[in-house]
């Protein structure tokens, strides 16, 4: 028996998981994913990734407004599924929809459960300097991430990744994952593990979290930096703008007595700052309204000789 699966989705990161399921020539009766949003400087309304990916697979497509509106939870109904697969889909499923398929909803986590349970776990684990993740995937329940575990496996977090690098990774790693976990529900051989040991929760990201605080350890921002990379972008201030930081490399305490943000030197290797313990070398930049650029290319247009200060003008923040 072919499973028929109803695909719930939006971001890059459930389309390899999308892109799987149609290789493994699943029945896929529909993908449902958030409606199209304004995106770029245009703020042109533009379809989400899974959306495009499913039109050109020619998978029908679903955009409900509300996740709970009757008409669309009597739509998921009419469409049979034996499962419905959710990946980073954006929304709560309520309990008409938990309780529609016939072997439940099953999601794909981009953590090694309960470890980082909620929004954002790729850049929380990036920022808290992990050095290994994974994928889990779970049958769903009303909680936040709190399913019973069908499979998990770990992958690295290298050095110099960054929140993209893993975010790639993973999407990959989830794909083969779900079509593993597919495969032993429909043979009844699927393990059902509930979660244990201790949990922790990776919040939606904040403009704060983008905030560069000097008086941090100098490890503490390279791992700020890297987990705030390719988006939405880790940032200081200067001279009254906003100036984000893009690539650093974090190097040990040398006793330099300077005020925490002061820039020690700059030249074609990068510009040294002072962080709270440590030095941090910034390697790449962007000034508001400018383009990303290597220290080297930046510091040819906009100079910062030893004794600037970065991060004195919060009022922008």
């Amino acid at each position: 028996m072919v499973m028929r699966v109803v695909f719930m989705g939006t971001p890059d990161f459930a389309v390899p998981a999308l892109q799987a399921l149609a290789e493994a020539q699943y029945e896929v009766a529909a993908v449902v994913t958030q409606p199209d949003r304004p995106r770029g400087r245009g703020k042109k309304e533009m379809p989400p990734p899974v959306k495009e990916t499913a039109e050109a697979l020619r998978i029908p497509v679903l955009q409900p407004p509300k996740i709970k509106d009757p008409d669309f939870i009597r739509l998921l109904y009419n469409l049979t599924p034996d499962v419905i697969v959710v990946v980073a889909f954006g929304r709560i499923l309520p309990p008409d929809i938990l309780e529609l398929p016939q072997y439940g909803c099953i999601n794909i986590h981009a953590s090694l459960l309960p470890k980082y349970r909620g929004a954002a776990p790729i850049h929380r684990a990036v920022i808290n300097g992990e050095k290994v993740t994974g994928i889990t995937t779970m049958y769903m329940d009303e909680g936040l991430d709190t399913g019973d575990i069908i499979l998990s496996e770990a992958a690295p977090i290298y050095e110099e990744d960054n929140a993209g690098d893993v975010h790639d990774r993973l999407a990959f790693l989830g794909a083969g994952l779900l079509i593993k976990t597919l495969s032993l529900i429909s043979s009844g051989q699927a393990p059902r593990t509930p979660q244990t040991g201790e949990s922790s929760y990776a919040p939606m990201l904040t403009a704060a979290d983008e905030r560069i605080l000097w008086d941090r350890p100098a490890r503490d921002i390279y791992n700020q930096i890297r987990g705030m990379t390719p988006w939405p972008g880790a940032r200081t201030t200067l001279r009254g703008k906003v100036l984000k930081i893009w690539r650093t490399v974090a190097l040990a305490e040398d006793g330099t007595a300077v005020l925490p943000g002061r820039v020690i030197s700059s030249g074609n290797d990068g510009i040294l700052v002072k962080a709270g313990t440590g030095r941090v070398m910034i390697t790449e930049l962007q000034l508001q309204g400018a383009k990303r650029l290597s220290a080297a290319e930046f510091l040819r247009g906009t100079p910062l000789p030893a004794g600037c200060l970065l991060g004195n003008n919060d009022q922008v923040f």
